[in-house]
C-alpha cells in the first residue's frame, strides 16, 4: 500500500465505528482538449469615450482636430482615442464625415467599452466518467511503473467523444481561470475591467492520459451503513461524483459480500 493509500486510510478510521471493509485501484480516462478561443475586454465607457462618441452623434465632425477644439482635449489625445475607436469598429468614415457605427451606437447606449484581444489558447481536461472537465495538473502526478485496471463503468461512448458544445468550453475556461490570479476569462480583474470569451474558435481532442484513482468501501457501524470513498489523484481530493456512481451500482452487493 503506497503512502498516500495509508494516509487515506487512517483519515477515514479516525473514527473507531467505521472501518474500510475493502480497497481497490483503477483508472479513469482523461482526454486534454485544446481549445482556442477570441476573448474581449469589457469595461465601463469613460467620461471621454462618452463625450466624443456622443458629439460625432451630435455634430459633422471631419477630424480628430475638430474633436479636440469642441472638447478641450490635447490633439494628440483626441487622434488616439479616435484611432481606437476606429479600430474597434465604434466609428468609420461615412463621405469625410465620422459616423457612429451600429456597434458604436450600441455600447454607447449601454455605457461600456469592448476591445477584442489576441487569439488565446488553454487546455482542458475532460473526464468521461463525470461528463465533465475537471481541474488538475497532469504534470504533477506521480509517475507509475505499471498502472492499474481501467474503472469498470467506463462509459465507451462518452470516453471516445472529440466534439464539445461551445457553452461547455466556455463555463470550463472560466472554471480555470477563476483560480488563476494572472488570467482570467470572465472572472472580474477589478471592478473597471473584465475579460470574457467573445466565441470559440476551435477545440480539439488530443491525448488520453489514465488517472490512478483509490477506492474504498466504508462500513459505519454505528449507522449501520456501507459507502464508497474515492480519491481522485488529477483533483487530489475526494471525488463525490465518482463515489456516488460507485454506490448507486454497487451498494446492494456489499452488504451480502463484505457483511
Amino acid at each position: 500500500m503506497s503512502k498516500l493509500q495509508q494516509r487515506l486510510s487512517r483519515e477515514l478510521q479516525q473514527n473507531s465505528s467505521v472501518k474500510i471493509v475493502a480497497t481497490n485501484n483503477w483508472c479513469m480516462p482523461i482526454r486534454t482538449v485544446e481549445v482556442t478561443y477570441e476573448p474581449i475586454r469589457r469595461s465601463k465607457m469613460d467620461v471621454f469615450m462618452t463625450m466624443l462618441l456622443i458629439s460625432i452623434q451630435e455634430a459633422d465632425m471631419r477630424s480628430a482636430e475638430d474633436l479636440s477644439e469642441l472638447l478641450l482635449v490635447d490633439p494628440l489625445f483626441a487622434e488616439d482615442l479616435v484611432t481606437l475607436m476606429t479600430r474597434v469598429r465604434l466609428l468609420e468614415k461615412v463621405e469625410g464625415y465620422y459616423r457612429l457605427t451600429a456597434k458604436g451606437e450600441n455600447q454607447l447606449a449601454l455605457g461600456i467599452f469592448e476591445e477584442e484581444l489576441k487569439v488565446a489558447s488553454s487546455s482542458l481536461l475532460y473526464s468521461p466518467c463525470h461528463k465533465d472537465f475537471l481541474k488538475g495538473d497532469l504534470e504533477s502526478l506521480e509517475e507509475h511503473d505499471e498502472l492499474p485496471e481501467p474503472f469498470r463503468y467506463v462509459d465507451e461512448k462518452e470516453e471516445s467523444r472529440v466534439t464539445f458544445e461551445d457553452a461547455l468550453l466556455i463555463e470550463a475556461l472560466k472554471a480555470m481561470a477563476a483560480d488563476d490570479e494572472d488570467e482570467r476569462v470572465e472572472a472580474v480583474a477589478s471592478e473597471a475591467a473584465q475579460t470574457i470569451i467573445s466565441s470559440i474558435i476551435s477545440a480539439e481532442a488530443t491525448q488520453i492520459n489514465d488517472i490512478p484513482c483509490h477506492e474504498f468501501i466504508v462500513y459505519d457501524k454505528e449507522q449501520d451503513i456501507l459507502y464508497a470513498r474515492i480519491w481522485n489523484t488529477l483533483t487530489d481530493r475526494w471525488d463525490k461524483e465518482l463515489e456516488q456512481q460507485l454506490t448507486t451500482r454497487e451498494q446492494l452487493q456489499w452488504r451480502a459480500k463484505y457483511l
